[in-house]
């Protein structure tokens, strides 16, 4: 009995980004099939799928996905990401919430915000990068790509699941889990605590899973966090392009003063 109130508990965390928005090493060939490098183990393909990744560009969309209360929420994150230069450039849509659009881009350690609450329509904040934090349970730190790299590279008792088509292409799926360290990563401090609270009351991690999708050239084509909370439900996919594809990024000229993180879309 105490097992679903508990997970009742946990899915408040995800609830309470419904109606607002705020703003490895590579051990693997980059050639390899899907079938040869698994032969080598499935967290080794991962984390070597990642690495390359983190050394390249690549496009990318992120969709969001909450159900809940009897409604389904959609978020949508658009862009192009060079991993290696740190720098890329993203949209972020969600209908209704409090912001609807928002235009972020990443260069020079700092994250350029616009469509923040209480500025102009033309004003772009600035936030800087590694202190931008996680507000919500598989939310990423005002949307960074990145942080889903990290939290796929440290995926947990991994399983191959089999070859889809994927991103147009064929890829092997790799399935496992995150634990508590993982999806608590760079998470804000009233958001860590309700998560720990939660995970203590249920006397183990909370139950989120991951998926990753890698070619025949050991590219990672696609990532899912998911996680099923009581009458809550959470995915967070994204879908990668053009890997390899040169990002163009023009950083704008910010207010002299920066926003609160949580004045953005996050």
């Amino acid at each position: 009995m105490r097992r679903p109130l508990v997970l009742a508990a946990a899915a408040a965390l995800l609830c309470a980004g419904c109606s607002t928005a705020d703003a490895g090493s590579r051990d693997e060939p980059a050639g390899a099939s899907p079938s040869a490098a698994s032969s080598s183990g499935p967290g080794s393909v991962v984390r070597a799928a990642v690495a390359a990744l983190r050394e390249d560009s690549a496009g990318f969309r992120q969709e969001i996905e909450l159900e809940g209360e009897g409604r389904v929420y959609g978020l949508t994150v658009t862009g192009g990401f060079d991993f290696a230069a740190d720098r890329g450039h993203l949209a972020v849509d969600l209908p209704g919430g409090a912001i609807d659009h928002s235009d972020q881009v990443f260069a020079d350690g700092k994250i350029y915000i616009s469509g923040v609450r209480g500025l102009g329509e033309d004003t772009w904040g600035v936030v800087p990068r590694d202190e931008a934090q996680a507000h919500y349970l598989l939310r990423s730190p005002l949307n960074d790509p990145e942080h889903v790299l990290l939290q796929i590279a440290a995926l947990r008792e991994i399983s191959r699941e089999g070859e889809e088509n994927v991103q147009g292409v064929r890829a092997v799926r790799y399935r496992g889990i995150l634990d508590h360290r993982t999806i608590t990563l760079r998470m804000a401090p009233e958001a860590r605590t309700r998560t720990d609270q939660a995970r203590d009351a249920l006397g183990s991690d909370l139950p989120v899973f991951a998926d990753a999708w890698v070619d025949g050239r050991g590219r990672l084509v696609q990532t899912r966090m998911s996680a099923d909370l009581a009458d809550v439900r959470v995915s967070l996919t994204m879908a990668l392009s053009d890997i390899g594809k040169p990002v163009r990024v023009t950083v704008p000229r910010p207010m002299t003063r920066s926003p609160s993180p949580r004045s953005a879309a996050s």
